[in-house]
């Protein structure tokens, strides 16, 4: 079951859900709300010379973080903004911070704003799931999938938090290797 606005609400007012800092009124939708793009921002960087650029993430030793850090710089998008050219990849943060209680019956999705999709603007590629007992930051992996530059600015709406009931409570609250993820800088 999808969550309205009035719901979310009232899970924030109960404490079964935070959102800190919390979404303005013009930041819910009938059935989730707003969030915006943090100043962070991971770049990809291209493989220095003579570096292996083929990435093995089913090889013996691989690590997730140890790969990302390998090939990646942080940034703060400055006043300018940060323009996003066709074809390529980052990693983001959402401003807010968001923290579902795993007795609170809830997990939710991150959704990319329809107003982005339509200038080739994708936010995360295939992960939106946000497991009950998730806490933090949501990290977003973006793309220009369009034909034109978009220029992406901190503070920007960049997506959509779904929040959905679940049948039970877990067992355990999230424990994979993305549990208690910082954002980056």
């Amino acid at each position: 079951m999808i969550l309205t606005d009035g719901d979310i609400r009232a899970a924030i007012a109960e404490g079964a859900l935070s959102i800190a800092p919390p979404p303005p009124e013009e930041a819910y939708a009938p059935n989730g709300v707003d969030l915006t793009l943090d100043a962070r921002m991971t770049l990809y960087r291209a493989p220095a010379p003579g570096e292996d650029p083929v990435i093995d993430p089913a090889g013996p030793g691989y690590s997730f973080r140890e790969a990302i850090g390998a090939m990646t710089d942080d940034i703060e998008i400055g006043a300018e903004g940060f323009v996003l050219d066709p074809g390529r990849l980052v990693l983001g943060w959402t401003c807010e911070r968001v923290d579902l209680k795993p007795t609170a019956r809830l997990a939710a999705r991150v959704e990319g704003k329809s107003s982005l999709a339509r200038i080739g603007l994708i936010v995360h590629l295939t992960a939106p799931t946000i497991h009950a007992g998730s806490t933090g930051r949501i990290q977003l992996e973006i793309i220009n999938l369009g034909p034109r530059p978009i220029r992406l600015r901190a503070g920007m709406k960049v997506c959509q938090l779904i929040l959905e009931q679940t049948l039970g409570v877990p067992n355990n609250g999230y424990r994979g290797q993305f549990a208690g993820q910082r954002a980056a800088g």
